[in-house]
């Protein structure tokens, strides 16, 4: 019975007991725990019960007909077809002009550019044009596209304008997903005789692509979204096509889209449906949402299959 009172049986020592400073400690991580749950419902709930109210609204008016139907009695029945393609015209041009050329730009800052004056100006460049308001991009391309290049109002036209709006954040974006792989990886290659483009092409790209993916997937919302680009220098009230076509248009012609839709609905066509600009704005929605969920998952395939 002795050996049952050895040091294995008695009390924790007073050592291991919480002292009044930790205890603190642990009430005041729990209060920064529980303001930083209320600030992320803050967030979260406005967004569900905007999301939600939109749908509420649209529900009377949405099914395929409406998706696939071309407007008529003046815009006040029928569907959204026309400016349901303009809009996948417009964002897949300018995601297809801009995309090679901001991430190729952000592989010379960032792998080949030396830090001079010339690379700070345009670095800082690069910021500021990522804030500067959609309507200047705007007038830059009616001047630039319309008059000075000759193409007219037409879908190349405002696809070129989204992608120099849009191109700021692809190249910020991707030039900090460049900087994020570690250099030890480009030496490496350097050391067993890669060239720097090599070693750009087969390490830095595949392991900076999820990164690449977020400036895509914001420029996608953003393109989708914006209404005066394309209301200077392409976007039009109304354009007559065939029900269901997928090439209804041409690049030099011009095209609805859904924002500049539904600005019409909203402020230009009297006695319009009240279901009907809500089922609009709820399918611009839902268009932007499922081009982010397709890219957010493809991305974290990729991270998923990431070396490091």
């Amino acid at each position: 019975m002795s050996s049952m009172t050895g040091p294995s049986s008695q009390k924790p020592s007073a050592h291991f007991i919480k002292t009044d400073f930790v205890r603190k400690k642990e009430r005041r991580e729990l209060m920064a725990q529980a303001i930083f749950f209320v600030m992320a419902v803050l967030m979260i709930v406005p967004l569900v019960l905007i999301v939600s109210y939109l749908v509420y609204k649209a529900l009377p008016i949405l099914s395929l007909e409406f998706l696939f139907k071309v407007p008529t009695r003046g815009m006040r029945d029928g569907g959204i077809w026309p400016a349901l393609l303009g809009t996948v015209y417009l964002v897949l041009i300018s995601l297809v002009v801009a995309t090679p050329i901001g991430v190729l730009a952000a592989v010379y800052l960032n792998e080949y550019a030396r830090e001079s004056w010339f690379t700070r100006i345009v670095n800082l460049a690069v910021v500021n044009l990522a804030g500067v308001p959609s309507i200047v991009h705007a007038l830059f391309g009616l001047g630039a596209f319309v008059v000075f290049a000759g193409m007219g109002r037409s879908i190349l036209a405002a696809s070129l304008t989204l992608a120099i709006m849009t191109l700021p954040v692809i190249i910020a974006s991707t030039k900090e997903s460049l900087a994020s792989v570690p250099r030890s990886f480009r030496e490496a290659c350097w050391n067993v005789g890669a060239t720097r483009w090599q070693t750009i092409r087969h390490v830095v790209l595949p392991n900076s692509i999820s990164g690449i993916l977020t400036g895509v997937i914001l420029q996608v919302s953003r393109s989708a979204g914006e209404t005066a680009p394309i209301m200077f220098t392409g976007a039009v009230f109304y354009k007559a096509i065939q029900q269901g076509d997928v090439f209804a248009y041409g690049l030099l012609d011009q095209c609805m889209a859904l924002s500049m839709h539904l600005f019409t609905l909203s402020t230009q066509v009297p006695d319009v449906p009240e279901a009907l600009p809500y089922g609009t704005a709820v399918v611009l929605l839902v268009t932007v949402l499922s081009v982010n969920a397709l890219s957010i998952i493809f991305r974290v395939y990729l991270r998923s299959h990431r070396k490091w």
